[in-house]
């Protein structure tokens, strides 16, 4: 006889870990695209990788702001898609949009057996292609700004301080789809499109 090792995820453990994913990677994206100086972040390990996080307070406090609201909607469902929008500051263009899809299956009672472990190693598949993003992505010429949309259910209770936003699309954009992660009871797509020059160069 032997004894399972492995422990159920609940449907708030698949939420903490997707939540936590996208902050990571959220993170990820703000260092490896330059939005915010090398300087303003930390080397932390996480994944079984060396991660950057944000030591800036007021990017630090916004995250946390948006990461807290994504759980209680998350667990509620309520969630389609997370979309981190990059802008040129001077222009005010639209250059790159980072998508992450989340579809949920079963509900407050669902539970999953997936190992965390391949969990993690889907995840860190999806990290190190961010971190690859530069191979194929425009350089950003000029400064760049950036903002998080959340589309979420229409009955979702929202926080005074949100507000409606364009959705920021990119006319004749480059799409470039990348892995995606599963707990069986959430999966995240992710997929960034990016505005190329007229010449396609």
């Amino acid at each position: 006889m032997s004894t399972s090792t492995s422990t159920a995820i609940t449907l708030r453990g698949s939420v903490d870990i997707v939540v936590e994913f996208f902050d990571y990677a959220v993170n990820s994206i703000l260092y490896q695209r330059g939005i915010y100086p090398p300087e303003s972040f930390k080397r932390v390990s996480k994944y079984g990788l060396a991660m950057q996080m944000t030591t800036e307070e007021g990017l630090s406090t916004y995250l946390g702001n948006i990461t807290r609201q994504l759980h209680t909607w998350l667990m509620n469902g309520s969630v389609q898609k997370l979309v981190l929008v990059v802008k040129g500051v001077e222009t005010g263009d639209t250059l790159e949009r980072w998508v992450f899809d989340c579809e949920a299956s079963g509900g407050a009672e669902a539970t999953s057996t997936k190992p965390v472990k391949e969990i993690t190693n889907e995840i860190q598949a999806i990290i190190r292609q961010i971190t690859a993003s530069v191979t194929f992505l425009p350089l950003l010429s000029e400064p760049c700004s950036f903002d998080l949309l959340v589309y979420a259910d229409e009955a979702a209770t929202v926080p005074v301080l949100w507000e409606d936003s364009d959705p920021c699309f990119i006319a004749n954009a480059e799409e470039v789809r990348l892995r995606s992660f599963t707990t069986k009871i959430h999966k995240v797509d992710l997929m960034v499109s990016f505005r190329t020059d007229a010449d396609g160069i």
